[in-house]
């Protein structure tokens, strides 16, 4: 098992590590453990000063933590930088929130006293991804920490120095011994950790696959699990919509972290009386974009994190190509060092291709003719994912339609799709269940009991 730090900018191995042996693994299972039993009992007080610790630390090393996104994972310096700051803001909302948000809740009964109450589980696992190394890990460790809980971060395999960063953060910023580590562990040995008595429950961000892994290796040790998965995100476009701003955003959303977002817009579903307008000033802001260098100002998309990242983009725009559909920009690899792809946006999609019902994780885009609002919503929702969705259009009764129709988790109206920390996180159906972030997010790691005195 390879865990690496491997530029996608150049295809050059920075960093190896050697992964945790079982001895290293046990050892940090035993600190959690402890750390644990000493954690709860510290006052949200206490808690949050350390929080806001950590996120003045990373704010004094943003330059350095944006850079170290870059070199791992091919983000752009400006949207690395943007991730970092996102993180400090969000230690600092749960630091100031948790403990209003886990507050006992009186219920009047016959009793004398009858109130609901919020306790931490004890450590909890986390599986997260590459595409927001940093981030990812956040919105799960803020509230989960914050709650009472202390962490165990299984990374992704080539984001291992933001990996051992993060770990190194909490412990400089001063939180107790073992309340947050990382395991240098590959996905083989994830299963045997969330068997661990000592591990309370489990979180995962990733693919559909790994999300059935990890919930049936939850589910056989009766323990809590919370799956963010994939998105085939929809952004319906309507006649009524500012289509210079929905095509601007369009692109922006469509190409946010290289294309590498389970948020990003995918599905561009636009009506038919205003499809040829959008998808010209949609084309053109497309074909805009400058792909480049990730450290340098002017670039608008990097490179793909993964090399078999990108042979996967380029096998599903091939076969959309063989299968008819139409390439009005893009839809090739860049020569050269590096794993790059133009930007491209395909017309013409049928359901025989895998475009159509797989999530495409990189620069491509999908449009789509309706013929009206009705059938707008029906392509919508005609995915298996149910994660967020965009929609444009100015008229009040229009939008309440969409705002109730659309089925996902996350439905934004002339907006592009965001997470933030006020606001739950999570979709429908295949992509996945739970919800982080907000006070709903912070709960999924909390005991819910019941407490009366007659």
């Amino acid at each position: 098992m390879s865990i690496a730090t491997v530029n996608p900018a150049s295809g050059r191995t920075e960093a190896t590590y050697e992964p945790y042996d079982d001895g290293a693994v046990e050892e940090r299972l035993v600190r959690a453990e402890h750390a644990a039993s000493l954690w709860r009992a510290t006052s949200f007080a206490e808690r949050g000063r350390l929080m806001v610790g950590a996120a003045q630390l990373l704010e004094a090393e943003l330059p350095v933590a944006a850079r170290m996104l870059v070199t791992e994972m091919g983000k752009t310096y400006g949207s690395a930088k943007g991730e970092i700051a996102k993180c400090a803001a969000a230690m600092r909302y749960f630091a100031e929130h948790a403990g209003s948000m886990l507050a006992d809740e009186p219920v009047r009964t016959k009793a004398r006293d009858s109130r609901v109450v919020y306790r931490p589980m004890g450590p909890v696992l986390a599986v997260m991804p590459w595409n927001f190394p940093m981030w990812q890990v956040t919105r799960f460790a803020a509230p989960a920490v914050m709650a009472g809980n202390v962490g165990l971060l299984k990374h992704a395999s080539n984001v291992p120095q933001t990996a051992l960063y993060i770990e190194d953060l909490f412990r400089r910023a001063g939180f107790p011994d073992g309340v947050f580590q990382t395991l240098l562990v590959g996905s083989d040995r994830v299963e045997a950790v969330i068997a661990d008595d000592r591990v309370r429950a489990v979180t995962l961000t990733g693919s559909e696959g790994a999300g059935r892994s990890v919930g049936a290796a939850a589910g056989r040790a009766i323990k809590k699990s919370v799956l963010e998965l994939g998105g085939s995100d929809p952004f319906v476009v309507l006649p009524s919509a500012d289509l210079e701003r929905a095509a601007a955003v369009g692109v922006e959303a469509r190409v946010q972290n290289n294309g590498q977002s389970c948020i990003a817009a995918k599905r561009f579903v636009v009506h038919d009386d205003v499809y040829d307008r959008f998808v010209e000033l949609f084309v053109q802001a497309t074909e805009a974009l400058e792909v480049g260098d990730p450290m340098e100002p002017a670039t608008s998309v990097g490179p793909l994190a993964l090399e078999a990242g990108r042979t996967t983009i380029e096998e599903q725009v091939e076969d959309a190509r063989k299968l008819g559909a139409e390439v009005l920009c893009g839809g090739y690899a860049l020569e050269g060092p590096g794993w790059y792809y133009r930007p491209t946006v395909l017309a013409g999609i049928s359901p025989s291709m895998r475009v159509d019902s797989e999530e495409v994780f990189g620069p491509v885009a999908m449009v789509y003719r309706a013929s009206d609002s009705e059938d707008a919503l029906k392509l919508a929702n005609d995915s298996s994912f149910g994660l967020g969705a965009s929609v444009w259009s100015t008229e009040p009764e229009e939008q309440q339609w969409f705002l109730e129709g659309i089925q996902a988790g996350l439905v934004f109206v002339n907006a592009m799709v965001a997470s933030m920390p006020e606001l739950p996180f999570g979709g429908l159906k295949r992509s996945g269940y739970g919800r982080e972030l907000s006070a709903h997010g912070i709960r999924e790691f909390c005991e819910i009991r019941t407490r009366l005195v007659s």
